[in-house]
């Protein structure tokens, strides 16, 4: 069945998109200016407040990895291995160091020189779902790039940060993890607090306010981009296997539970 959507309800989802977009900028610049005017104090709070977690030591300790990575199925740990690899192989062919053009004649000498970026946080979403892949698709890179110090950065939950998202950290070589989440994490990173190190680049996807956090803190330091809701276009005929329609389909469900 085929629902036929009307010119009026398009102008009023119209309108409450503006307002709800409206107010969430005014929210997220609020948080911002309140994690810089009070640092961990300020995380601490919102961190409460949002993710109903009395936190007070924001990085997770090797030995919690560890223990957390123990319960882990060994199987998962063998498909993320593979998946690192291939990651991996893909990434070390696009490593470029720079060039040098010399102009004999003039005595000039021009190039480019590559230099990785020294500290970088990649954010990963823990409300609707653990993302062990985005830990690998981000901090993999980072590494063969030859960033120095690549952290991430999850959003808490009263029973723990989700155990695969620390073995994808692990096997990525990810040097710290954090337990903040929502746009009080990217103001933390952006700007640094009195234990939260402040980077030079933020990446990874996040709710609503995770984005607008970061387009506000774009230019204090570097972005990956404004990732919003999937779109996808599914070409398909009879004889296309219906499971894996489904699963192009479900896939990008799951990105803007809030979405059309």
């Amino acid at each position: 069945m085929i629902k036929i959507i009307k010119s009026n309800e398009i102008r009023e989802s119209n309108i409450t998109l503006k307002t709800t977009a409206k107010s969430i900028t005014s929210t997220v610049a609020e948080i911002i200016a309140d994690v810089i005017k009070r640092g961990d104090k300020a995380v601490h709070e919102y961190t409460k407040r949002f993710d109903k977690c009395d936190i007070r030591e924001f990085e997770l300790s090797e030995k919690e990895i560890e223990n957390a990575i123990k319960n882990v199925d060994p199987e998962f740990i063998k498909v993320m291995e593979r998946a690192a690899r291939n990651i991996e192989d893909y990434h070390r062919n696009q490593i470029r160091t720079g060039f040098e053009t010399k102009f004999e004649d003039k005595g000039i000498v021009l190039g480019q020189k590559i230099i990785p970026i020294e500290k970088v946080c990649c954010y990963i979403p823990g409300g609707t779902a653990p993302y062990p892949s985005s830990v690998l698709m981000n901090c993999i890179p980072a590494k063969i790039a030859g960033v120095n110090q690549m952290f991430i950065t999850t959003p808490p939950s009263p029973t723990g940060v989700d155990a695969r998202i620390l073995a994808a950290a692990k096997i990525a070589g990810v040097d710290k993890v954090f337990t903040i989440g929502g746009a009080q994490a990217i103001a933390a990173f952006a700007f640094g607090t009195e234990t939260i190190p402040q980077v030079s680049k933020i990446t990874g996807p996040g709710n609503a306010y995770v984005a607008e956090a970061k387009r506000q803190v774009f230019g204090v330091v570097g972005i990956d981009m404004l990732a919003g809701p999937s779109d996808i276009l599914i070409i398909a005929d009879k004889n296309a296997n219906p499971i894996y329609v489904a699963a192009d389909m479900l896939s990008q469900c799951e990105h803007g539970t809030d979405s059309p």
